[in-house]
């Protein structure tokens, strides 16, 4: 209950950073939007080429920029880490009674939620444009929460990766190099049908792809909740692992003190 309680108070925290910086919030509403848009009229008659479960690509694209969105704030999300790290924020909250583990699992907690609320943006515009999620309300939750797996798997690592480099520099370079070769290795703007084998081979591993994959299956007619059941799982388990490296490396990270 300590560390909930403190985690909590870490996440309102860095909220209220958040929302002195307003063009932040701007972005992280119309950023999602931006990319729904464009990219559902880039490729709107790409479904011609068959395998996509549906003729309007903007239903195929939805759930996937979802999960897409949550995959890149999370590939960042470790510049808030040393950001504090910079500004000796972490140093301060150690000479506190304040939780260890709560440092760390607050900046992945913050990550999934607010890939929670830019997921609910994307559905509502979603449906706008003429999107119906098959499963109706359940069908939301599920995107939703492979939206929030998707990140936190991923928060957990970026914030090991800052708490090993602690250079920004090292962080984006890092984002970049992990985030552009993830999403072409998933089926998030092509049907994997279209994908030449080694790369339908590849996204098996991906978990950019698991997440994608999970919130389709609830958009397109005829679900099979076990293929939903299983993603969300393998997401689960690797944010449990990526928690925990994150949290060795803290703890490395305060033995240099």
């Amino acid at each position: 209950m300590t560390v909930a309680r403190h985690t909590w108070f870490m996440v309102l925290r860095q909220a209220r950073n958040l929302m002195r910086e307003p063009i932040w919030i701007v972005m992280m509403v119309i950023q999602p939007m931006v990319w729904l848009i464009l990219y559902g009229q880039l490729f709107k008659n790409v479904t011609r080429l068959g395998g996509f479960g549906t003729g309007s690509y903007v239903t195929f694209l939805a759930p996937a920029i979802v999960v897409m969105n949550g995959f890149f704030g999370a590939t960042w999300s470790g510049m808030a880490m040393i950001s504090d790290l910079e500004h000796k924020v972490v140093e301060r909250f150690l000479a506190t009674p304040a939780s260890r583990l709560s440092i760390v699992l607050s900046q992945i907690v913050r990550s999934a939620l607010t890939a929670a609320i830019q997921g609910i943006i994307i559905l509502i515009v979603s449906l706008a444009l003429g999107v119906r999620i098959h499963t109706g309300a359940l069908g939301w939750l599920v995107i939703i929460l492979a939206g929030m797996l998707v990140n936190s798997a991923f928060a957990g690592f970026s914030q090991g990766i800052a708490l090993l480099t602690r250079r920004e520099a090292t962080m984006i370079a890092v984002a970049n190099f992990v985030g552009l070769p993830l999403l072409f290795l998933s089926s998030t703007m092509i049907a994997k049908s279209q994908m030449p084998h080694w790369m339908q081979v590849a996204a098996e591993f991906n978990p950019v792809d698991w997440g994608v994959r999970a919130a389709r299956e609830v958009v397109l007619p005829g679900t099979d909740w076990s293929v939903v059941g299983w993603h969300l799982l393998l997401l689960l388990a690797l944010t449990a692992v990526t928690s925990a490296w994150a949290t060795r490396t803290f703890r490395s990270y305060q033995r240099t003190l």
